[in-house]
């Protein structure tokens, strides 16, 4: 992936080396997990060879009862672009896909507002609640954040062998662009109307079914931003779909599943299959547009 030339974002936030002890957190809001948090709990699950369900079982838990920590004192992060080479990389795809989605959004004689994306390590707590790296990233909509502990990074390449060497910046990219789908939901009401689908479903695998188009959605726009990316700056090299592909397969909820447990249940899906989330990702990729992106109305996922 080429990203030397990328704008560098001023909106990174690094509370890295705040360190500390304290609970296993999550976080949480709006009666359920947090989006991106139980595929991450899968993805935890199996790397310490923890059946998935449990973790998301607790974690639904930890939801409903609305579960306090004994939370850590926070160091006031630095603002700004970092300047070690992972912080570096993070500034730099965060700001290629500010400028991408102001792009688009103009486009449509819209104004796209970035989040922020804050750095940590251990643990954080932010608008969405109190979180370990465990969580894994995620995006926050009530204070329209994106938190990451880049040590989710090596767990793709060394957990799921989806990436090597140089490929491997790709299928990051992807991830975060990823997040970056779910604000720029966010932005567009999706999540909103998602959310008041969910609780008027009647029934959690009804729910379930809303999540996954959600997550699937958020994959197709990280697409769309790779296609616009690409078209100016010419940033993706040989291998790099084909290792965000992997990544992509390597997290989806029938693989997950199969590895945990043995068996596959498709109506508890919350981020789609393998398959799904590839295709939807290669939807992005190849149409370039917000519009080829409406999961909701898709029949067929």
């Amino acid at each position: 992936m080429r990203w030397d030339d990328f704008r560098r974002s001023d909106n990174v936030e690094d509370a890295r080396g705040g360190g500390g002890g304290g609970g296993f957190g999550l976080p949480v809001g709006g009666g359920g997990l947090s989006i991106g948090t139980v595929v991450v709990l899968g993805l935890v699950g199996w790397a310490l060879g923890i059946d998935p369900s449990i973790l998301i079982g607790g974690a639904e838990m930890v939801s409903g009862n609305r579960t306090q920590y004994e939370q850590p004192a926070q160091r006031a992060p630095r603002t700004g672009a970092p300047q070690d080479q992972m912080g570096d990389f993070v500034a730099a795809v965060l700001g290629n896909t500010e400028d991408t989605w102001t792009a688009v959004f103009k486009n449509s004689n819209q104004q796209y507002r970035p989040p922020r994306l804050r750095l940590f390590d251990g643990q954080v707590q932010g608008g969405c609640g109190f979180a370990t790296a465990a969580s894994g990233p995620f995006y926050c909509p009530s204070d329209r954040r994106i938190y990451l502990d880049t040590s989710f990074f090596r767990e793709i390449s060394v957990r799921f062998k989806g990436c090597t060497g140089k490929a491997c910046e790709f299928a990051q990219a992807y991830v975060l662009a990823h997040e970056v789908g779910h604000h720029v939901q966010n932005q567009l009401g999706v999540l909103t109307k998602a959310r008041e689908a969910q609780q008027a479903s009647g029934n959690k695998t009804a729910a379930n079914r809303i999540q996954v188009r959600v997550e699937l959605q958020a994959d197709c726009f990280a697409g769309v931003w790779a296609f616009h990316s690409n078209q100016r700056w010419k940033s993706i090299e040989p291998g790099d779909v084909e290792a965000a592909l992997q990544t992509a397969a390597a997290i989806g909820d029938d693989r997950l599943q199969k590895m945990a447990r043995g068996t596959v249940v498709p109506d508890s899906f919350t981020h789609g299959s393998s398959a799904q989330r590839q295709r939807w990702f290669t939807i992005g990729l190849k149409e370039g547009k917000v519009s080829a992106c409406n999961t909701f109305a898709a029949s067929q996922l």
